[in-house]
């Protein structure tokens, strides 16, 4: 008995060092973040002001920010995820054949994924006005010579083409390893069997490769979603406010105009959304099957 209780005393000890930690980083700033979004509060006072659902009203509002935000996030993260998944699917498909280039193609498309996407946005900030003025100087080209970053339509596809290349080689590498690991001999029966070109790839490859498309597909998801530095680097939520994403608003109201309730109130807001799409994909790919 002595035996076993030291062993459950063990059981209890070893992981509540982690517990506390995390209890610390994540769910005790939830529960105040909880609690701040029913205040009004600057992040000065030391009394918040209790407002109930105030801050909800506001963003629920027809001129709130909030949902200009979530607007553009939803449409960044459709396109994001579309495009992301689609050619990182075709590369992968070219490179996961064996000839001279392909791991040299490989850690080229890979080498953005390793930068910084603030840096990485300060450097197409750079091409999209010196480094394009140059070229329109160079070829006369009138698509150098457009706004990229100064309208609103521009700065939107500016913005999700420069995500695009920077996440692009990290889905590519998961393709490849999902189309590495099939088994040879069920594509090699269905070669047999006269599958051929597209038919081929719907009935045999894309099913074999349903669980690297569940992960492509959730972490695109989850990474979309949460759009902040490549912005903030880019247009700074411009030209007008047009290219807010939901983080970069929450960070606008919360450290920029001092509403620090209002902030926690969109925050915990965009958490329910999130949750909520999340869990529709794992729902959607649960099955690993994508027939």
């Amino acid at each position: 008995m002595k035996k076993r209780t030291i062993e459950k005393i063990e059981s209890a000890a070893y992981p509540l060092p982690a517990m506390i930690l995390v209890a610390a980083v994540i769910y005790i700033p939830f529960i105040l973040s909880g609690y701040y979004s029913l205040t009004k509060w600057n992040g000065i006072a030391r009394q918040p002001e209790f407002i109930g659902l105030e801050n909800f009203k506001v963003i629920f509002s027809l001129g709130g920010d909030f949902l200009k935000s979530l607007i553009f996030t939803a449409k960044y993260t459709v396109l994001f995820m579309i495009i992301t998944n689609a050619a990182a699917l075709v590369l992968a498909m070219a490179l996961v054949k064996k000839f001279p280039l392909a791991n040299t193609l490989r850690g080229m498309f890979f080498i953005p994924y390793i930068m910084s996407m603030t840096i990485v946005g300060f450097i197409w900030r750079f091409i999209f006005s010196s480094g394009f003025d140059t070229f329109f100087s160079l070829t006369g080209w009138s698509f150098f010579n457009w706004s990229w970053l100064g309208t609103s339509r521009l700065a939107f596809f500016s913005i999700v083409s420069v995500g695009v290349w920077q996440s692009l080689g990290f889905y590519i590498v998961l393709y490849i390893a999902g189309l590495e690991a099939m088994p040879r001999e069920v594509l090699e029966a269905a070669i047999v069997d006269g599958a051929a070109g597209f038919v081929k790839f719907r009935r045999v490859i894309l099913p074999l490769l349903s669980p690297a498309v569940a992960t492509c597909m959730f972490m695109s998801l989850t990474n979309s979603l949460k759009v902040f530095d490549i912005i903030l680097a880019l247009t700074r939520g411009g030209p007008g406010g047009s290219t807010y994403s939901v983080t970069l608003n929450i960070y606008r109201d919360a450290f920029q105009n001092n509403r620090y309730g209002l902030g926690a109130a969109e925050s915990l807001l965009f958490f329910v959304i999130v949750l909520g799409l999340t869990q529709i994909v794992l729902r959607v790919f649960r099955s690993g099957d994508l027939d």
